[in-house]
């Protein structure tokens, strides 16, 4: 299906006209022990053991990787090593001296292996036969103190990984664990997930077309490049949302912009007051489908680890609203990519035709802007942009206009 963005104009001056609500109770259980994903069409959730996986993969086509560590586990990356003849030799007590990864959570196809040195994260590509060949040595600590050490060997349609323990009564690696994870497996789903610890794939997620919302554990930016594990809200990538500020639940939304970062609800709906947990009452937020369905919803209650309960109230708003389509599939493209010369060719098309200009802006994958330019909204935009100066990497390219905006990942060689 498509991916569409969409332009939202309200009715009745800009201002929301407030309908009949459905309250909906979901429960992460006693320390945030399950994930729930919840679908608004089919006011319908569904729940998996929080800590069932290690492991994700994207496996959405041939050559679209991603690789995500569960940090929501306690699960901590490091990169080890960027020559994989240091795979046997390799010491967790020089821990301190590796740097630690992180998975984006402004976007799902940027994992934490994904943000190793290797212009693919963890490997590189070979020309010869259009595989990406893995280069980079990980491990992995979990949150009971022990370790594995982790290499995606190969990817061509799937993945090939290895594995070991640490025994820290030896101080020595257990024998390999080699596996192969086809993208043909579950077709219906973004992601394969694996368990290190049984050997084996898991389900860990609903079908990639029937969830919106999913509330876990996640590590995020909490400022400054603090990074820390916070529990809140990610959205699927293929809606869009919008928070707004609406005083005793009214509010002007005439300028609502939607996000694709998957992050824009987040977690900072609520606050600790050291005692207990206060909900951002002027908070709500805008979901939108791809078949132009809107969703309106607020939180009416958070109970923290001790239940992992949450309530929160939604209602259809769509009728409301009047839309327009723009199909995104070709709006917006970034060429070559990666780019070896570090010089990039960015089309984009709209029919949006009130002159309203935009910008584009390039993101390290810390959050942190290291270009940006202006453009014209004149229906086609092609402009080619130096980013020579900027290291090899990858990158975030963000374009705007508007209330319109998408991203994309940029891969600098």
């Amino acid at each position: 299906m498509k991916q569409q963005l969409f332009v939202i104009c309200f009715f009745a001056m800009g201002f929301f006209v407030k309908a009949q609500e459905t309250t909906v109770n979901l429960s992460m259980q006693s320390n945030y022990s399950d994930e729930v994903f919840y679908d608004f069409s089919t006011n319908s959730s569904q729940s998996f053991p929080a800590q069932n996986w290690e492991i994700a993969f994207l496996r959405t086509g041939d050559f679209a990787m991603a690789t995500r560590i569960n940090d929501g586990a306690g699960i901590e990356v490091y990169q080890a090593s960027d020559n994989p003849a240091d795979w046997v030799t390799i010491d967790p007590s020089n821990l301190a001296t590796w740097t630690q990864l992180y998975n984006s959570d402004t976007t799902w196809t940027v994992g934490a292996f994904d943000n190793g040195t290797a212009t693919y994260g963890w490997g590189e590509y070979n020309p010869m036969n259009h595989h990406v060949s893995g280069t980079v040595v990980f491990v992995l600590k979990y949150a009971d103190g022990s370790f594995k050490k982790f290499m995606i060997e190969d990817f061509y349609g799937g993945y090939s990984f290895k594995y070991a323990d640490w025994n820290a009564a030896t101080s020595s690696w257990e024998a390999d664990e080699n596996y192969v994870l086809s993208n043909a497996t579950n077709p219906n789903y973004e992601f394969n997930y694996f368990n290190l610890n049984t050997d084996s794939e898991v389900i860990a997620s609903p079908e990639m077309n029937s969830w919106d919302l999913v509330f876990k554990k996640y590590t995020t930016d909490v400022g400054a490049g603090a990074m820390y594990l916070v529990t809140g809200v990610l959205q699927n990538s293929t809606v869009t949302v919008a928070e707004n500020i609406e005083p005793n639940g009214n509010g002007d939304t005439s300028n609502l912009a939607f996000s694709e970062e998957i992050n824009t609800v987040g977690y900072d709906w609520k606050s600790f007051t050291g005692t207990e947990y206060t909900l951002e009452a002027d908070k709500y937020y805008y979901l939108k489908e791809n078949d132009g369905t809107v969703y309106r919803f607020h939180f009416t209650s958070y109970d923290g680890s001790t239940t992992g309960n949450i309530s929160f109230a939604y209602e259809d708003v769509t009728g409301q609203m009047s839309t327009v389509v723009f199909d995104s599939e070709n709006s917006f493209s970034i060429f070559p990519n990666p780019s070896a010369d570090k010089r990039i060719q960015v089309l984009y098309e709209t029919s949006i035709t009130n002159g309203e200009n935009g910008k584009i802006s390039v993101f390290s994958l810390t959050g942190k802007k290291v270009y940006e330019t202006n453009l014209k909204n004149d229906g086609f935009y092609n402009q080619t942009i130096d980013l020579s100066r900027l290291s090899s990497g990858i990158y975030l390219v963000k374009i705007e206009i508007g209330k319109i905006s998408q991203t994309k990942k940029l891969i600098l060689k």
